[in-house]
């Protein structure tokens, strides 16, 4: 695979990870699985401890930020015979969950329907090549498999993101394989049944702020185990989160920097604060209706490393920050830039006078939320 892509699948990101865990990988598996279910949580949680592959030590980097008990229940979910679906406010990294899960356990993560609102039932089924339809008939080879077709054939994971973006009648086309795991295509006559290998099954993914826009059926959530993954808690951890996925995408775009610790520390203590609602101080704060996700944050801080790298001779300046802290506030509400500038006039500027340093550049920033 190029290696220049600009986002390679999990399994190839991890690719030497994957094959160390499976050459040392002695726990039982379930059928047509690459690791053991402790494997695949190792693969999400990290070790300590480096694993020997062709005379190189792999360390198993820890992927996933948040409930560890989550992602034990996840793995077990997948190897029964529900769905498992993801669930949470955006940005919570539920669809990076998603992909791990499925690049561990079959290797594929790119086998994904990605919901919209103009997803048919074809997208979710089948289709046909109408020239062959036409010239042949009905016929395996006239068949278009969908992402769902080919998980149930060959007994591997199938993604479907932002399921709630579906339309209801499309949603509802999964409940027959879901519970029956089986995929009836009636133009084939006898030869039209599609029995799923083990292996398959299906990982979903739900914002929770589109509660409602096509609201999941009774009959179709009964066919899934719900999992909700929840923004970080930590500060610290979030402060860590910001700097590692930063750093990636710095590398990824080839941009040769230094992390500014001190400006993470900063943009991760004002995402943090505006989405709970309440400084580390305990001064109560309105919250943005905008997405203030963690990373919403890494976005920032790159944007902002990319307009140091470029234009500014590579230090990241409290302006940069500010200016890419708008581009993310300002989304859903208007009302939510007074929201921020109450977060300077209160936090910003008692922490530029208790604090300086940085924090005194980031309160003269300021000036850029008019």
């Amino acid at each position: 695979m190029n290696a220049k892509i600009i986002k390679p699948p999990a399994e190839e990101l991890y690719k030497k990870e994957l094959l160390a865990l499976e050459k040392h990988d002695k726990g039982p598996k379930p059928l047509n699985w690459r690791l053991s279910p402790k494997a695949v949580r190792t693969f999400i949680l990290g070790s300590d401890e480096p694993l020997e592959i062709e005379g190189e030590e792999i360390y198993i980097k820890k992927k996933f930020y948040g409930d560890d008990a989550l992602i034990e229940r996840c793995i077990v979910t997948l190897a029964g015979n529900r769905g498992l679906m993801l669930v949470g406010e955006p940005g919570t990294a539920k669809t990076m969950l998603s992909e791990l899960l499925t690049a561990a356990i079959c290797g594929i993560s790119t086998n994904t329907i990605q919901g919209t609102a103009g997803t048919t039932e074809d997208m979710i089924k089948y289709s046909w090549n109408y020239a062959m339809l036409l010239a042949k008939g009905p016929s395996k080879e006239a068949l278009v498999p969908s992402p769902l077709y080919t998980g149930m054939e060959n007994g591997i994971i199938t993604r479907l993101e932002e399921i709630t973006r579906c339309p209801s009648e499309v949603q509802d086309s999964l409940i027959s394989m879901l519970s029956d795991k089986v995929l009836n295509i009636p133009e084939l006559g006898k030869d039209g049944v599609v029995f799923a290998s083990p292996g398959f099954n299906v990982i979903a993914t739900a914002n929770i702020r589109d509660k409602g826009v096509n609201e999941m059926s009774s009959a179709l959530k009964r066919r899934f185990n719900f999992e909700t993954v929840f923004p970080i808690k930590d500060l610290s951890l979030e402060v860590e989160i910001i700097e590692n996925e930063s750093r990636k995408l710095l590398k990824q775009a080839d941009i040769d920097m230094e992390i500014d610790r001190d400006a993470v520390k900063i943009l991760a203590s004002t995402f943090h604060e505006l989405r709970e609602g309440i400084t580390v101080e305990g001064h109560r704060l309105d919250k943005p209706e905008a997405v203030m996700s963690t990373a919403e944050a890494v976005s920032v801080y790159f944007q902002s490393a990319m307009s140091a790298y470029y234009y500014d001779g590579g230090d990241i300046s409290m302006d940069r920050v500010v200016q890419n802290i708008l581009g993310a506030v300002i989304k859903e509400s208007r009302e939510d830039l007074n929201k921020l500038k109450n977060y300077f006039t209160i936090v910003a500027k008692q922490r530029s006078t208790k604090e300086g340093g940085l924090w005194t550049n980031y309160y003269s920033a300021k000036k850029w939320i008019k």
